[in-house]
């Protein structure tokens, strides 16, 4: 396969994964809307750090591991699941606090680096991630691919990745959504940990041997 092609093809999979909403979707879109602009941001830069990570990951073989060991994609799932599950029952806990409303927007004792770390942590956290990129690697990676594809691979991914949600961070962070955020805080966030809390639900019963 031409690595020019194989290139393009694995970046439009993953795109086509990265737009999907999910967890890490939601998780961007709160941080843009109730903390600020420059934490979706930090944290748009810990997805696209995320997604290079699992890129390493699948050059390696991630794919042909998971298949071979199903106990460790059973546990990947348990931790994301639970991972989830913890992240729900804060933003649930959380939902009846009021945000403090500058001329800037709405605070939140919340900087960057954490808003990064927890971009990175949600990416890596969904086992589900792990095993499109693996299957995209694996369809599409050369047998012998090129020196420069492997290089080009990393930066590419992250820009994907990272480029994606720096997208959804600034729409979120506009002042209308914002605006209409803080309306309807309380809400917003339970309907948002019921959905995380679902996914964190789903993956734990997914790992569960089946009778």
């Amino acid at each position: 396969m031409d690595p020019v092609v194989a290139l393009l093809g694995i970046l439009g999979g993953l795109a086509v994964g990265v737009v999907s909403p999910g967890p890490s979707f939601l998780m961007i879109a709160r941080s843009s809307v109730s903390v600020s602009r420059q934490a979706g941001l930090a944290a748009s830069v810990g997805m696209g750090l995320g997604g290079v990570l699992f890129a390493g990951l699948a050059l390696f073989g991630l794919h042909s591991l998971l298949t071979q060991f199903a106990w460790l994609y059973a546990g990947l799932k348990i931790v994301g699941g639970l991972y989830l599950l913890w992240m729900a029952y804060r933003l649930w806990r959380g939902a009846s606090v009021p945000l403090t409303v500058t001329a800037d927007g709405p605070t939140a004792p919340t900087g960057l680096w954490r808003a990064f770390t927890l971009g990175f942590v949600t990416q890596i956290s969904n086992p589900k991630t792990a095993v499109v990129y693996g299957s995209i690697f694996a369809a599409l990676l050369p047998a012998e691919p090129s020196n420069w594809l492997l290089l080009a691979l990393p930066p590419s991914v992250f820009v994907v990745e990272a480029g994606w949600y720096a997208i959804v961070a600034v729409a979120f962070s506009a002042e209308q959504p914002r605006a209409a955020y803080l309306r309807s805080k309380d809400w917003v966030d339970r309907v948002a940990a019921a959905a995380m809390g679902g996914l964190g639900l789903r993956l734990v019963a997914d790992a569960a041997p089946q009778g």
